[in-house]
């Protein structure tokens, strides 16, 4: 059995990193009590809550945080028409944080996850580790088997070519979770009672040419190198799919990133997720999206983005055109969801453009 941290008579830290240049995103129907928990480690920063559902209900926030809170009223008087492209009734809302926020940075976390204990009974500071794994270089054109050659006590090891030893900007930090595992619904319903008690310590790169399932509760990155590319997808409310936005955004980063040149981390920090959601109701959301993914994987296993596509907005437009052509024969969804690909973008550039000269 494992239990989460004991935060209680940990002080504030008084010197964050990057504390100007990060953002917290969560989305949330509830009350954020679950803060109190974090507020030794998160205090300091600034918040963005997406509130999804209904837009009447008060969301309360502990005392101290600085936050902007949005609902679903707000979407629709900042983006306009284009909100359509913000997903309702699903998690997947929280892109639109991603969207409004102005830092460099940004760390999402489900209102259900909790400070994990590393196994010294240590409180996990699970966003000062994301932060060194995204201001740490990656390695996805090598493997290093002693995993993050970065890391304090680890190098690279004998046979790694030193021409490949300063590695890549990193720009997704991807965490894990102890207790409840983000199981999909038909493993849940096969072992209903597992828990996640192992901890590993360690972080890897994901090497270029691999996918990978990502999960949105535990997640870090760098706005600025992969920001545009972290839309969510069209889930939950009107939707034949949900419980898929963060696997979608995670499979069209991979792609974007590999052909930028970037990285991608998973492993450490850990936090403790705290509630294993009903698995017929998941099964219900996910049934289209396991059958569906037999052949998604394979077309972003061999998506080739043209040399001219050199930034992240010009290579997801280039996916979205690969999604259309692709992926509607598989269902009309598919037609829709790269329409709102090209609408996201869109109302990405127009929140946030360019500097200029």
């Amino acid at each position: 059995m494992v239990d989460p941290a004991n935060t209680v008579g940990i002080p504030v830290n008084p010197t964050p990193l990057l504390k100007d240049e990060l953002d917290i995103v969560i989305p949330t129907i509830r009350n954020l009590d679950f803060l109190e928990m974090w507020r030794p480690f998160l205090q300091p920063y600034h918040l963005i809550i997406v509130q999804d559902g209904d837009p009447t209900k008060k969301i309360h926030v502990p005392e101290g945080y600085d936050y902007e809170l949005y609902n679903r009223n707000d979407v629709n008087r900042i983006l306009g028409p284009k909100a359509s492209c913000i997903s309702f009734k699903d998690s997947a809302c929280r892109c639109f944080g991603y969207m409004v926020s102005k830092k460099k940075y940004i760390f999402t976390i489900d209102d259900d996850c909790f400070v994990a204990k590393d196994p010294a009974g240590k409180a996990v500071n699970a966003l000062e580790q994301h932060i060194k794994n995204l201001l740490c270089p990656s390695t996805p054109l090598f493997f290093n088997t002693l995993y993050d050659p970065y890391r304090e006590g680890a190098d690279f090891v004998r046979g790694y070519p030193f021409s490949l030893r300063e590695g890549v900007s990193t720009a997704v930090s991807h965490g894990l979770w102890l207790n409840i595992p983000d199981y999909d619904a038909p493993t849940q319903l096969v072992k209903p009672k597992e828990r996640n008690a192992r901890y590993v310590d360690a972080v890897m790169t994901i090497p270029k040419g691999t996918l990978f399932p990502m999960c949105g509760m535990n997640l870090a990155f760098d706005r600025d190198l992969i920001g545009p590319a972290m839309y969510f997808g069209l889930m939950g409310d009107g939707q034949p799919i949900g419980r898929y936005d963060d696997m979608w955004a995670g499979w069209c980063i991979k792609v974007i990133c590999d052909h930028l040149g970037l990285g991608v981390k998973t492993g450490l920090p850990y936090i403790y997720h705290s509630k294993a959601s009903n698995p017929f109701v998941n099964l219900k959301k996910e049934y289209k999206g396991i059958f569906w993914q037999e052949d998604i994987i394979p077309f972003f296993q061999n998506v080739k983005l043209s040399k001219e596509a050199t930034t992240v907005q010009q290579c997801y437009i280039e996916l979205s055109k690969m999604v259309k052509e692709k992926l509607s024969s598989l269902d009309p969804y598919f037609d829709k969801l790269a329409d709102a690909m090209v609408t996201w973008i869109e109302a990405w550039d127009e929140l946030n453009p360019p500097a200029t000269a």
